[in-house]
């Protein structure tokens, strides 16, 4: 009998474990009629460029129901009271460049290692991540070889399986021959891609019709990948798309109801993407006054990621004489700035790790943004950009109760959102250290 006790007490815990973790879902189900109070000292709401004080959000549910000075907001009784008296409260956080399945920058390794089911479970707990410092929705750029896990990654969230930021979600990302490909192998020998190729216009219209299919919510297109400096220091940007393959792209995607994301440095291959009409673009680290023009005129949206090239500036100096991407994408994004082109927060999270993006807020500031533009950029104008200005990026009646706090003053001080001590995703707190 006693050696049967282990194997008893692990079919025990077997058939335990599934109804606790049931259990706790249910528990943190949020209910139809549950009702919240948020009392808010400081309140930044995503679209002024002040704080309010002594402010009151109502929720019911996953939503606010009303927000507005505490002397005027009646507090339904039987509520429960979030006191955040002493802090400053803003809308949930939206960085609109990630790669969650990205674990660091040895990208070959983990495509050639890792199982697209490991990767799945790693993206999760990257998303994880970036939710507990603030950034409740994500607009996620590429699978990085695991096709459509991230389709799956975000229904699992949609459906309450598991807890996560919103996600949109651009499934394999779309390069030519020759682009995103893993070097130093021979030839013989077959290797994984990162992205799906497509070599003609037809081609790329087929790319968006199979990703779509497949659940993209966006799509995502590499316009140029590699570059080096010339001997005066300026960046040589070959293109990758013909501009006829960038419109059939951008057509495609635009006739199904999908917005286009474009991997572009500069040159060529970016002006592609500007004159076919993309809606924005990623990096844009040279822009001329052109470039510039096309993005005013087209409303075309720049996604920085700024904080990215600080941290691979060294790397590029030894690999480039001296010169880096961070000391040409600087004088491009102040030019962004000054001239008034729509800025939305983007990280690119991935090649380093999730959870320390919120450093990209001190760059902005640091290269031209006055804080409360770049509080903007990572609330209402990225959720402007995604399509998501019903649902969530200002503290307004009839949107996601996604909220963040800090101790401090953020239009002080940009550097407080690197340290987020409260996050609330739809109605339901994630993480509350200033109890």
């Amino acid at each position: 009998m006693p050696k049967r006790t282990p194997i008893i007490a692990f079919l025990l815990l077997a058939w335990l474990a599934p109804l606790s973790a049931q259990t706790a879902i249910k528990e943190n189900t949020i209910k139809e009629n549950d009702q919240v109070a948020v009392r808010a000292g400081r309140l930044f709401d995503g679209k002024s460029d002040r704080l309010s004080t002594d402010q009151v959000i109502l929720i019911r549910a996953d939503r606010i129901t009303d927000v507005g000075p505490a002397d005027r907001i009646r507090i339904p009784a039987g509520a429960r009271v979030i006191d955040l008296s002493h802090a400053t409260v803003l809308p949930g956080l939206i960085d609109t460049h990630t790669h969650v399945f990205g674990n660091g920058p040895d990208l070959e390794m983990q495509i050639l290692r890792d199982s697209w089911q490991y990767r799945t479970l790693t993206a999760l707990a990257n998303a994880q991540k970036d939710m507990m410092v603030g950034f409740t929705t994500l607009r996620d750029l590429k699978t990085l070889g695991a096709m459509y896990s991230d389709v799956d990654l975000r229904n699992a969230i949609d459906h309450g399986v598991v807890q996560g930021p919103r996600m949109q979600v651009a499934t394999r990302g779309i390069q030519t021959t020759g682009g995103f490909i893993m070097r130093g192998y021979s030839s013989e020998v077959p290797v994984p891609t990162a992205l799906e190729v497509v070599d003609s216009p037809w081609a790329a219209r087929q790319a968006v019709r199979e990703q779509v299919a497949h659940g993209a919510d966006l799509i995502k297109l590499y316009a140029a990948y590699d570059f080096t400096f010339d001997a005066n220091g300026k960046m040589v940007i070959p293109p990758t798309f013909t501009l006829e393959e960038v419109q059939a792209i951008v057509d495609e995607a635009h006739g199904k109801g999908r917005k286009v994301s474009c991997h572009a440095f500069g040159g060529e291959g970016l002006h592609h993407c500007l004159d076919a009409g993309v809606d924005s673009i990623e990096h844009g680290v040279v822009l001329d006054d052109s470039a510039i023009k096309k993005m005013l005129d087209k409303g075309i949206y720049l996604v920085p990621t700024l904080y990215h090239y600080q941290l691979d500036k060294e790397h590029d100096q030894k690999k480039f004489a001296g010169h880096s991407v961070a000391e040409a994408s600087e004088p491009s994004f102040r030019k962004a700035v000054a001239r008034g082109v729509k800025i939305a927060f983007g990280s690119g999270a991935g090649p380093f790790p999730h959870g320390s993006q919120t450093k990209e807020f001190e760059y902005m500031v640091k290269f031209g943004m006055t804080p409360a533009q770049a509080i903007r950029a990572a609330t209402s104008v990225a959720s402007e950009l995604m399509g998501w200005q019903d649902r969530v990026g200002t503290l307004e009646v009839g949107k996601f109760a996604d909220l963040v706090a800090v101790s401090g003053d953020p239009l002080s001080d940009i550097t407080e959102l690197e340290r987020v001590k409260f996050v609330m995703k739809g109605g339901q707190v994630i993480r509350n250290d200033l109890k």
